[in-house]
């Protein structure tokens, strides 16, 4: 049997500290690298503290056409989807630190869900499942 999963997501942002920032500062990621590379560039990689799964490359654009998918990778919808074991607690920490979010929270079949934008515009869900 293999070893596969998806390990990583890049996500074009405009500026590296301002997005890890927002990402570990106010969403509560904790910072995996952040190495300097040639041309300026920098291999930044965050996570969700203590989660497994698929960790975010912030990559800063390089040239207008990834300047142009900064917030919109994934067309307007919801590309991204923070799972969570306890809705309210990372909710109030989220919008203590500012996180803006669309909408109030709700009860699905499928969990408890409420859609939050990074500041470059993309939508995230904050989901915690049902048993």
């Amino acid at each position: 049997m293999s070893d596969r999963s998806i390990f990583l997501v890049t996500l074009v942002v405009d500026d590296y500290d301002a997005a890890k920032a927002f990402y570990c500062d106010a969403i509560g990621f904790d910072c995996q690298q952040d190495k300097e590379q040639a041309d300026g560039k920098r291999w930044v990689v965050v996570r969700p503290q203590g989660g497994e799964g698929a960790s975010l490359l912030l990559a800063k654009a390089d040239g207008e056409a990834q300047q142009a998918a900064i917030g919109h990778q994934t067309g307007g919808r919801v590309g991204f989807f923070l799972k969570t074991d306890d809705f309210d607690r990372d909710h109030a920490a989220m919008l203590a630190r500012g996180v803006g979010f669309l909408e109030a929270p709700r009860r699905e079949v499928y969990g408890t869900v409420a859609v939050f934008a990074d500041p470059y515009g993309n939508r995230w869900d904050l989901i915690q499942h049902s048993a």
